[in-house]
């Protein structure tokens, strides 16, 4: 990481992140919300159970492979939107993971010697 005296690390150009990505949720929220669809009619038509879709929904509870292939039948949006998306979330989360990242860094500098 690049670091300049009197700048925050995170506000320089080499350091910046090109995307925050969005929990699939939230986007399925602002559709639901587009098309005057609630959560009770969803789960209804779906068979996800209410409490779990309000989880994801909320960012809580990650959109699972059956989950994208309800929706799409529901709502026409093709499951793999919503399984990229959540990859996307999933990846871009676990890389903020410090603890986590020491580990792969270390796994890298075992396979390195390797």
């Amino acid at each position: 990481m690049i670091t300049i005296k009197g700048i925050d690390p995170q506000m320089i150009a080499n350091n910046l992140e090109p995307f925050v990505p969005t929990h699939p949720g939230e986007v399925l929220k602002e559709e639901l919300e587009c098309r005057g669809i609630s959560q009770k009619e969803l789960s209804r038509q779906t068979g996800i159970p209410y409490t779990a879709l309000n989880e994801v929904l909320h960012g809580k509870r990650a959109i699972t492979t059956e989950y994208a292939l309800l929706i799409e039948a529901a709502l026409g949006i093709e499951s793999d939107f919503w399984l990229r998306m959540q990859m996307d979330y999933n990846i871009h989360t676990a890389k903020k993971d410090k603890s986590f990242m020491e580990r792969i860094a270390n796994i890298r500098k075992i396979a390195a010697v390797l």
